[in-house]
């Protein structure tokens, strides 16, 4: 059985044989972002259907999940979204027109803000999720419970590979900053 990354590969190794012992980072990252595409295509076109886009079922849920009175600091929001703290101004604001969500005085420090769910936002969440669950569900091929076990297992292992060089990454900026900032 052969698939698109296959396809490719066999391509690059007729038009530069040498390389043929050096692809196969391709077999694996080709596929990763193949199914990434696919995966986002198919998460947006539900969320669509149901008026929201990702970033917004991404905000829903991260206030859903943090659990009564379902509300976080807009730092909060930023640090689970990864985002800035201007798109998650813009993002807020934008969600607060649609009736997902409020803003309220954070009771323990006037200066900041809390943002949470609306009723509004808590049951599209809580419907929406359910469909997220089952359309996720629907994506995948039929495999054994062993078998999930196992790919989530290796899902698992490289994601800590790709966190932990991250990680390395972002200390050896901030080093390299440090060290040409003027003294």
């Amino acid at each position: 059985m052969t698939d698109s990354v296959d396809v490719i590969m066999d391509l690059w190794r007729h038009e530069v044989p040498e390389l043929a012992d050096d692809l196969w980072p391709v077999a694996i990252v080709g596929r990763i972002q193949r199914l990434s595409r696919i995966l986002d295509r198919a998460l947006k076109d539900l969320y669509a259907e149901h008026g929201l886009e990702v970033w917004e079922f991404d905000v829903l849920t991260t206030l859903r999940r943090s659990g009564p009175p379902y509300e976080l600091t807009p730092g909060a929001l930023l640090e689970a979204a990864m985002i800035t703290s201007s798109t998650v101004t813009n993002r807020i604001d934008r969600m607060e027109a649609k009736n997902l969500v409020e803003r309220l005085r954070d009771p323990d420090d006037r200066r900041s803000v809390r943002v949470r769910l609306t009723p509004h936002g808590m049951e599209l969440v809580d419907r929406v999720f359910r469909l997220h669950l089952a359309n996720e569900a629907r994506l995948l091929p039929d495999y054994t419970p062993a078998d999930y076990r196992r790919f989530t297992g290796e899902l698992r292992r490289l994601l800590e590979h790709f966190d932990d060089h991250l990680d390395r990454d972002r200390a050896t900026s901030a080093a390299s900053a440090e060290a040409a900032t003027p003294n």
